[in-house]
């Protein structure tokens, strides 16, 4: 590709089968991102998001026939006569409405790979990426200098951690694909009693990245997680009856450890040849925050840095900038400070939307009358809704789209949970501090201000938090584990979310504390809210006692 432009526009598209999503890149400065699902309020929506590049034309204030690039990364799956990327799987809309655009097609695990070093602080590092499967592909090791990544270890379907644990999501009854992230959060909740068994099935046998012994694997079984007879026979279990909660506990437990062995093992390879100190994580197992923090306290590696949306969704952002960096050679520009790349609305926008459906509220004139208002909500001990600037790009909420409550109210965990959220009592939330003090209440890695790894509570500190901390797996012989302190720490900085900083801030003032539990504004099951029609939706479908949306109060 000709590198005689040095300041073009690039979009980037993640499709196919789930989690849609559009990307553009200015020069190489990322302008807008969001994942397809947001708009059109179905999750992990596929096919090409149409809605999301729309909005990153509009938000990046570009026209169709200003985009030089088009960089895709290749679908999940494709059929027999796809797979190599050629102009055979381009979507014809692309070429219709891009007429001046140059489209290239990339490897799913390629832009996983460009989606966490180049946004990365690191100048070279080590690249892991696991998921279910992309391409054919469940996994790929890479060594990352300069623009350029360079391949060293590849895993291929069926031999997939990310699919053995969607396995187990599926086997202990949540959906599988989508909800694996409630299955790490259950493990802390059992105790490692079938590891034995995970380690029989997930091995390392070939010059290959990992192998999985597929005897344990019933090809056309989709029930039971299409786990054979071998499987729940060397478990103990019988497939047959209902699993108790226990069991799923232990299966939960028992697959998270053995999966944080073996992405270890990895790493110790890596970190064996010497010649790279950091580590970039991307894929869907990226997501599991455990994990993070398990290899961050490993000391295999000086940094490490993980991809905040490390599923296909922000392949859309890896296409645009392998295409910028590595194939155009535009410098690398600066490191990811935040995510808030999707949608925001005017105060008439929202304006409208509240009197088109008939509610009361009331204008809050100035940034002081918001924060002042939201701090009088939460000493209260009641329930905020907080819909501010662009929204997030990625799963997670950081503040822009939130539901935020007290940690010093009692029954925080029961009423978020229960009676807000409508989920599984063992989810934990956020504790969002600001980043000047965070060190005084927990101990955390850098990757906290993406929420992509968990801290510990600081000892004099855990009577302040305990009703949101993690269990602790005990061992497998049974003996127990340490005190429990692990917390999901959030860290909020002044430069790229000053309100939020401003709100804990001033909560800190009126009592005492510069935290506030945090979880994602939406209802069970439904995408993060992205607008203000979907934030009006969720308030008033859960028990969030008051909202406070741009510059606007509503109560219960």
């Amino acid at each position: 590709m000709a590198q005689e432009d040095r300041n073009p526009t690039i979009l980037g598209i993640s499709g196919g089968n789930h989690d849609a999503a559009a990307a553009i890149l200015k020069g190489g400065e990322l302008t807008a991102a969001v994942e397809e699902e947001k708009l059109v309020r179905i999750r992990r929506m596929r096919g090409l998001p149409v809605q999301a590049i729309q909005y990153c034309l509009q938000a990046s204030n570009v026209n169709p026939d200003q985009i030089d690039h088009i960089a895709l990364a290749r679908p999940l799956y494709q059929g027999p006569d796809e797979r190599e990327p050629g102009e055979s799987w381009i979507p014809k809309h692309l070429k219709e409405e891009f007429p001046s655009a140059r489209v290239v097609v990339l490897d799913h695990h390629l832009c996983h790979a460009a989606a966490a070093y180049f946004p990365s602080p690191f100048e070279e590092a080590g690249v892991l990426t696991l998921d279910e499967n992309g391409d054919m592909k469940t996994g790929s090791l890479s060594i990352a200098r300069g623009s350029m990544l360079e391949p060293l270890e590849d895993s291929y379907f069926p031999d997939s951690l990310g699919h053995i644990f969607s396995s187990v999501a599926r086997l202990v009854g949540f959906a599988g694909v989508g909800d694996e992230h409630k299955l790490q959060w259950l493990s802390t909740w059992g105790k490692p009693a079938y590891a034995g068994v995970f380690r029989q099935i997930v091995r390392r046998e070939r010059d290959s990245l990992l192998d999985l012994d597929q005897t344990y694997f019933h090809a056309r079984r989709n029930g039971r997680g299409g786990f054979a007879e071998k499987f729940f026979q060397a478990a103990g279990i019988d497939p047959t009856q209902r699993l108790s909660d226990e069991v799923q506990a232990d299966l939960a437990a028992s697959i998270q450890q053995v999966m944080e062995e073996k992405v270890e093992e990895i790493c110790c390879r890596l970190s064996a040849r010497g010649d790279v100190e950091n580590l970039c994580l991307a894929g869907g197992l990226a997501l599991n925050s455990l994990m993070v923090e398990k290899l961050e306290s490993s000391g295999l590696f000086a940094g490490i840095f993980v991809q905040p949306a490390a599923g296909n969704a922000g392949n859309a952002l890896g296409a645009a900038l392998y295409c910028a960096h590595t194939m155009l050679g535009l410098p690398r520009r600066s490191r990811l400070e935040h995510l808030y790349y999707g949608p925001e609305y005017s105060v008439g926008e929202i304006k409208d939307v509240l009197e088109n459906c008939k509610l009361r509220f009331r204008y809050l004139r100035s940034r002081d009358e918001v924060v002042k208002a939201a701090v009088e909500i939460l000493e209260q001990n009641r329930i905020l809704g907080w819909f501010q600037g662009r929204a997030e790009f990625g799963p997670r909420a950081l503040g822009s789209r939130s539901i935020l409550a007290s940690p010093l109210g009692p029954y925080v965990n029961e009423n978020l949970n229960q009676y807000v959220k409508h989920r599984e009592k063992f989810r934990p939330f956020a504790a969002s501090v600001v980043e000047e003090r965070a060190a005084e209440f927990f101990e955390f890695g850098p990757m906290a201000r993406f929420l992509a790894t968990v801290g510990r509570v600081k000892p004099e500190h855990l009577k302040a938090f305990a009703s949101n901390v993690l269990a602790n797996r005990p061992s497998e012989s049974g003996g127990g584990a340490e005190p429990a302190s692990r917390i999901r720490v959030h860290t909020v900085s002044r430069n790229t979310n000053p309100l939020f900083w401003e709100l804990l801030s001033a909560f800190d003032r009126k009592c005492g504390i510069p935290v506030l539990f945090n979880t994602s504004f939406n209802l069970f099951g439904e995408p993060l809210v992205c607008s203000p029609r979907d934030a009006v939706r969720s308030f008033y479908c859960s028990g969030i006692d008051d909202m406070i949306i741009g510059n606007f109060l509503l109560h219960k």
